[in-house]
């Protein structure tokens, strides 16, 4: 939720003053008394609140929603990719359990309701020469082939031979509908850069230079626009910010 609400108020406060000013202008076009545009502009930004608040909030915690699924999706598919073997097999095996399905291994494979599934999870889409191997070694036999994605040709091999695939989302599909995402993923916690660091990227000297050539335009700028206090102040704030960079920002 945390994530939320910077672009919820962002949004909801950029509508409401745009609203709120709109109004104003457009009452002062018609000649309208001062306290009715006050009144009325109020009465709009009040309602654009209420109704920009209720239809963005559903609209960002949609896409939070959204973007934490694709974040669990890919440390887990990262997860079986640097797994062992091994390891793999018994995750996939425990889900498949739990989604009611009956497994067993046997020669090396893991057999899923007396199918092999052979899991190949690697960090790259799987080529076509890698699909082949799988059909070269397992000849006739009908297999599952999984993965974290694979190429066009790859995939047109495997249909063409009749062997199914379970891809990315699937397995995703699958750890997540039976709750057995493994508890310690690798590399599932990435550190996060500290705020020092991002304030060392920020304030990094190389960044003067297009602070100073941003100022310098917008003062150049300001001498043809016909309401040129903008420019001069942003123009000013930019040229002295590269000058404060200049001089006490962090070394590259």
């Amino acid at each position: 939720m945390k994530k939320l609400y910077p672009p919820l108020v962002f949004d909801v406060l950029f509508y409401t003053v745009a609203a709120w000013f709109l109004s104003v202008g457009i009452l002062r076009y018609f000649r309208a008394a001062t306290w009715v545009v006050m009144l009325a502009s109020t009465l709009v930004a009040l309602a654009v609140l209420g109704t920009s608040f209720a239809a963005i909030f559903h609209s960002h915690r949609k896409k939070l929603l959204t973007k934490a699924e694709r974040e669990r999706r890919e440390k887990l598919l990262l997860h079986l990719a640097l797994e062992r073997e091994e390891g793999v097999k018994s995750s996939l095996a425990a889900a498949f359990e739990a989604d009611g399905k009956r497994t067993e291994r046997r020669d090396g494979l893991l057999f899923v309701e007396d199918e092999p599934v052979v899991p190949i999870f690697t960090m790259q889409p799987l080529s076509a020469d890698v699909a082949a191997g799988v059909i070269r070694r397992l000849g006739d036999t009908p297999f599952t082939l999984a993965c974290n994605a694979l190429t066009a040709e790859a995939e047109k091999l495997l249909f063409s031979f009749g062997r199914k695939i379970m891809a990315g989302d699937e397995i995703f599909s699958l750890f997540e509908r039976t709750g057995t995402t493994p508890e310690k993923l690798i590399c599932g916690e990435i550190p996060r850069p500290k705020f020092k660091a991002r304030m060392r990227r920020v304030f990094s000297k190389k960044n003067a230079r297009p602070f100073f050539t941003g100022g310098i335009l917008l003062l150049i700028m300001s001498l043809f626009a016909i309401f040129p206090l903008y420019y001069l102040i942003t123009g000013s704030v930019l040229l002295l910010l590269s000058v404060f960079i200049r001089m006490l920002g962090y070394a590259s």
